[in-house]
């Protein structure tokens, strides 16, 4: 997912500024007891907590599965809708500033918005999943080249345009809120126009509680994934054998380690020239399969790819698998509900980060930039790694795909086994993982904090160790509590509350929106007023009707010209 440690750089005006950083602790406290307490839980009983994911996941995916579909696509609307509007003249900060990052600079952190253990984690194994079948054949894709091709489609919509609608929504209200209305990094100003003066009250610490525990967990969810990775990878290195939870116990405490060091010492640099690196080793990556792999096939693709996804754009947002029953509702909370869960989850996160990174660009800069450019790195992404495995199980050697099943953790180490040069791609996979985890936690627990820490820009470094290391403990508690299919239930649960929150986030925007447009309005109307009471007072001077003094210069025309110049200023 997201890679965030840009959101370091400089506080956004506004923000509080505190010689002596120090918690809110009305926020704080309640964050730390809802999340310790499932930690506790899960350790204490991990069969029952197990037990009790899996009847909340049917419960959830089953009654709501709908409401997450409507409500992701509605956001999509709603985001293209704000960048054409004449609302995307907006500023999001002073009218006269310029964007504090240029172009280039800009969408090269967006780019590195896209980037994240998540791509890595299913550029392979997503779209061979659907080609399997995995879980379920619910939504019709075949196990043909017909299907090969529909599967990446679908991998398409779950990394394309919706997601980043998601992040839309959110970083455009915080973005507004902190550049604009100059209010501190917190969630509930991104709702102030809505619930008023409340926004300080128990209203408004709910909100960034909400806010606090779905990011907790969709980062969480992440780690767990990311561990699961590395695991495999050094399981296809011969480092290891049969990886289990105390593989990934050690492994989640290894980096988290790393990640409260950097946090300590403060090594903001570091960590920057350490997500810098990482991108750089993703291209890296992501060209040598590229090249050593079915070039040709990959650039026809993904161009085929592109079009078969804005054709079916409209059918697949809406595609609940209705009349497929039980199974319809099994791949929902295996793929998209999940999905739309994740990304929801995530959205504080990536909110912040990238309304950090937004001052003094229009509403429609704003728009185009979040939805076009990180949709267009994943579907090149997707159609090198996923079209690569595509290709080889198609057309190839096969094997990536044993009794119908995808070793999703492992089947990126397969396929990159058979390039040349794949056991060194390997080593650079399992690095840029692990270092995707070390930034990810990092930049994570910053975020949290500074939402626990009421908006604070520099919040106590104890605190951000802390919500570092809860990181690493809700990783481990849900790969207890049932592995992969916990950490993809918990992220639909924690999106549910947060939904809501982001609904009234596109309230507020439009509210506000609406009377800044009014106000900008109000004053063009009254310069126009202005400019036609001097123009008019200049051709009455030119033609001699009136004296530069005001005074008529003549008895015929002394009613109308004192009318004409009443209120205005003349030149001398």
């Amino acid at each position: 997912m997201a890679e965030t440690s840009n959101t370091e750089a400089v506080a956004p005006p506004g923000s509080r500024r505190s010689s002596t950083p120090s918690i809110a602790p009305k926020v704080f406290w309640p964050s730390a007891i809802i999340i310790l307490a499932f930690v506790i839980a899960t350790v204490i009983a991990p069969e029952a907590m197990e037990s009790a994911i899996g009847t909340l996941q049917s419960e959830v995916v089953g009654k709501f599965s709908w409401y997450y579909m409507l409500i992701v696509s509605a956001f999509v609307v709603f985001a293209v809708w704000v960048g054409l509007s004449h609302y995307g003249d907006i500023k999001l900060g002073p009218d006269e500033e310029e964007p504090e990052f240029g172009m280039k600079s800009w969408f090269a952190m967006l780019f590195a918005a896209g980037m994240g253990i998540g791509l890595v984690f299913w550029g392979v194994a997503e779209p061979l999943s659907h080609y399997a079948g995995v879980p379920n054949r619910a939504t019709g894709i075949t196990q043909d080249e017909a299907g090969a091709q529909e599967s990446l489609v679908q991998t398409f919509l779950h990394w394309g345009l919706h997601p980043w609608a998601i992040y839309v929504v959110v970083g455009l209200a915080i973005a507004y809120a902190i550049h604009r209305k100059k209010r501190p990094v917190s969630i509930r100003y991104a709702v102030e126009s809505l619930i008023g003066k409340r926004v300080k009250g128990w209203i408004g610490d709910v909100i960034d509680i909400a806010a606090i525990v779905g990011t907790l967990f969709g980062v969480a969810t992440s780690l767990g994934l990311g561990v699961m990775q590395i695991a495999a990878g050094l399981e296809f290195l011969d480092i290891v054998s049969n990886p289990g939870n105390l593989t990934y116990v050690i492994l989640i405490g290894a980096i988290t380690l790393a990640a409260i060091v950097s946090v300590v010492t403060g090594l903001k640099k570091g960590i920057r020239y350490l997500s810098n690196f990482n991108i750089g080793l993703a291209a890296v990556l992501l060209l040598l399969v590229l090249i050593l792999g079915p070039t040709l096939f990959i650039f026809r693709d993904l161009v085929q790819s592109i079009g078969a996804y804005f054709q079916n754009l409209l059918q697949m947002s809406f595609n609940t698998t209705a009349f497929e029953v039980e199974t319809g509702t099994d791949w929902q909370a295996y793929w998209t509900t999940y999905y739309w869960g994740w990304w929801i989850a995530w959205a504080p996160f990536v909110g912040v980060f990238i309304a950090r990174i937004s001052r003094g660009r229009t509403v429609r800069e704003f728009v185009a930039g979040v939805l076009l450019v990180p949709t267009a790195v994943t579907m090149l992404w997707f159609s090198v790694f996923g079209g690569t495995a595509l290709y080889r199980e198609l057309f190839g050697q096969g094997g990536l795909i044993v009794d119908g099943e995808v070793s999703q953790e492992g089947s990126l180490f397969g396929m990159l086994e058979a390039l040349p040069g794949g056991t060194v791609m390997t080593v650079g996979a399992v690095i840029l993982i692990a270092l995707f985890f070390i930034t990810s936690s990092d930049s994570g627990s910053l975020v949290v904090d500074m939402l626990a820490s009421g908006g604070d820009p520099n919040p106590p470094t104890w605190s951000r160790v802390f919500w570092a290391t809860l990181e690493g403990a809700v990783a481990v508690a849900l790969l207890f509590a049932g592995g992969l299919s916990a950490l993809q239930t918990m992220s639909i649960l924690i999106a549910l509350p947060f939904s809501v929150v982001m609904l009234l986030m596109c309230v507020s925007i439009i509210r506000d929106f609406r009377n800044e447009r009014k106000t900008m309005l109000r004053i063009q109307r009254r310069m126009q007023r202005q400019e036609l009471t001097e123009h008019i007072t200049h051709s009455l001077i030119d033609e001699g009707l009136v004296e530069p003094n005001g005074e008529s210069s003549g008895d015929g025309s002394s009613g109308t010209s004192s009318t004409a110049t009443k209120g205005a200023t003349p030149s001398s």
